[in-house]
């Protein structure tokens, strides 16, 4: 089997109110809504049941869920649980996905509208290569709590001279 750098297709992102994730997300970040909220029970008689029950174990009893994508194509699933809660601070030490990261040439207006439909700005912008190159990022949260990265240029070139 050869070794070759596999593509990413998608994340599943965990939120408290899926119809207001897909608004915010539609809305500040431009990403296509390819399947509406839907209501998955927990049932053994459906290849989707099955699955949630191979992934979650028993005892879920029913969640919302929704399907968007970017503008590269990535897949972006949002579970709504019956029974989710908000994090208790930035637990980044804790093994998980703790961001993911989009990328805008606009930094700052991005940075501006995440804020303006009830998100935060965690830090200042910030370059990597202060005066020598414009590669800039930016540490946000959505209005639900989930903590996301903003770069200015794609991440080869940030990593590409060594950022730090």
């Amino acid at each position: 089997m050869s070794n070759y750098p596999r593509t990413f297709s998608h994340i599943g992102i965990s939120v408290p109110d899926v119809d207001k994730s897909v608004e915010f997300y539609k809305e500040v970040m431009g990403w296509y809504l390819i399947m509406k909220p839907t209501v998955i029970h927990e049932e053994s008689d459906s290849a989707i049941g099955q699955m949630c029950i191979d992934v979650f174990g028993t005892g879920w009893g029913s969640f919302k869920i929704a399907h968007m994508s970017t503008g590269d194509r990535i897949g972006v699933e949002m579970f709504e649980f019956e029974n989710n809660e908000k994090p208790q601070g930035f637990e980044y030490w804790k093994t998980s996905t703790f961001h993911f990261c989009v990328q805008d040439p606009d930094i700052e207006g991005l940075v501006q509208k995440i804020v303006e439909h009830g998100g935060k700005q965690r830090m200042p912008i910030r370059e990597y290569y202060p005066g020598e190159k414009p590669y800039r990022m930016c540490y946000v949260e959505d209005p639900f709590g989930l903590i996301f990265e903003v770069y200015s240029h794609s991440y080869e070139l940030t990593y590409s001279m060594g950022a730090y």
